[in-house]
């Protein structure tokens, strides 16, 4: 128990992600000392190099650098995130880096040396719980410390933590839902002017919702990412990316739009995982009045339960801060477990 002692945290991949977490930890400072939780960044790494100071970082001027952290003298161009991993005094990484989804790395290295050596993790990167969930659930059992991964799913929108805790005396039949809200975006599009994917799809990434290569989203990989995480951590599966059965949207013609609107209907890009092992991802026609029937941006879960029946949440997916929202609700649940007195 470290009492009332402060909790210090690294955040490598200082980018998007990275900086909301931050920025959160500053907005949100005031609130959590009156709690109680005194939480202090003393290292971030990017590309540039690191920063280290254990008496706290000046996270205000931090962010005014818009996360280029070449811009301050003090930086450690030599110091790499592993040597910030591996040697600094902290208690919890926060692992913001890109998803790769083929290696991992460099999240998996970042996570696994931070693991071994006693440290809590928590993620945003859905890579490396993809890849080798059960790799690192066992190193976090055998180092005596937490793995958080709650933003690898639903952004903002709880789901894992949902399940484990407030339905933990549930038994889960299945989750479904929308789980990317760049798909999302361009679907209800196509509703609303009646153009093309193509035209949708340009106008999603004049507005940065959609990269410039497209495919990891549009395709469903995306979706069927955050499919192989649930299914392996909400229903204890062994799933891998290829178990996933994946179509993605680009061929959703005006024409069929049109045909579900005048039947009552939308087309969503629909995530699904039961129990008996099914995984899917699929554009599918949603009842224009159910609950998964969100628009714009907006991610939809509903979980499938034998006592409570169906529980639907919404909220947004992706984001800098609407991710951060879900990494500092996984830093309060280690400190509410481990550290408070």
């Amino acid at each position: 128990m470290r009492g009332a002692n402060p909790i210090r945290v690294i955040i490598v991949g200082f980018g998007v992600v990275g900086r909301g977490v931050a920025r959160s930890m500053l907005m949100e400072r005031e609130r959590m000392l009156s709690t109680g939780m005194d939480l202090r960044l003393v290292g971030i790494a990017d590309l540039w190099g690191c920063m280290v100071d254990e008496g706290g970082l000046d996270i205000a001027e931090l962010c005014s650098l818009d996360g280029v952290l070449a811009r301050k003298t003090s930086i450690d161009k030599n110091m790499s995130s592993y040597d910030l991993i591996e040697k600094a005094d902290y208690d919890i990484l926060v692992e913001t880096t890109p998803t790769n989804k083929d290696t991992g790395e460099p999240g998996l290295g970042h996570i696994k040396a931070a693991l071994k050596g006693g440290k809590h993790v928590v993620t945003s990167n859905k890579g490396p719980i993809v890849l080798a969930y059960g790799e690192l659930s066992k190193l976090a059992e055998e180092n005596n410390v937490r793995l958080c991964y709650e933003a690898t799913v639903g952004g903002a929108m709880p789901i894992i933590n949902l399940a484990r805790e407030a339905l933990a005396g549930n038994t889960i039949i299945s989750v479904k839902g929308i789980f990317n809200g760049t798909c999302n975006y361009i679907l209800t599009r196509m509703v609303d002017t009646k153009l093309p994917y193509e035209h949708a799809l340009s106008e999603a990434q004049e507005l940065g919702y959609a990269e410039a290569d497209p495919t990891y989203d549009v395709e469903g990989y995306d979706t069927a990412s955050k499919l192989v995480i649930i299914a392996n951590t909400i229903f204890g599966m062994n799933s891998k990316l290829s178990d996933v059965e994946v179509m993605g949207i680009t061929r959703v013609t005006p024409e069929a739009i049109k045909l579900a609107g005048d039947s009552g209907y939308s087309i969503k890009l629909i995530g699904e995982v039961s129990r008996d092992g099914s995984l899917s991802v699929a554009p599918r026609m949603v009842p224009k009045n159910h609950q998964l029937n969100v628009h714009g941006t907006l991610n939809a879960a509903l979980i499938e339960t034998d006592l409570a029946g169906e529980i639907t949440v919404t909220g947004k997916g992706a984001g800098s801060i609407e991710a951060a929202s879900a990494i500092m609700g996984d830093i309060a649940s280690i400190w509410i477990e481990l550290y408070k007195t």
